[in-house]
């Protein structure tokens, strides 16, 4: 599976609020954090923890990639989304590193 195959199953289960299938495309040890700076979340546990809450909070919300670019295993993607149809909006610039069919680090350009 491509790079881009993996960062696109985890969009698809976003979008869908499936968190087992969100889930299943990070590895146990994943990291997310803001580039260059603040880990968020730390392993597949807290980011289980974190997107159940967000989709509780906001059940519509969604996300779109407005560009993607990949080069082996990084892909980054310029991403646009919204809690609801009304807002709050926001807008990053994601880079998902993989390792075989997971993604194991997400760094945040907000």
């Amino acid at each position: 599976m491509s790079a881009v195959d993996v960062v696109q199953r985890q969009f698809d289960a976003y979008n869908a609020q499936d968190i087992e299938a969100f889930c299943a495309t990070y590895a146990d040890d994943c990291v997310i954090a803001l580039y260059g700076g603040e880990t968020l979340q730390s392993g597949k546990a807290a980011i289980r923890a974190r997107y159940s809450k967000s989709w509780a909070e906001y059940p519509k919300n969604r996300a779109w990639s407005v560009s993607r670019i990949a080069y082996g295993d990084v892909v980054v993607d310029h991403e646009k989304g919204e809690r609801s149809p009304e807002g709050p909006f926001f807008e990053a610039v994601v880079i998902y590193t993989t390792r075989g069919d997971q993604i194991v680090r997400v760094d945040f350009i907000q």
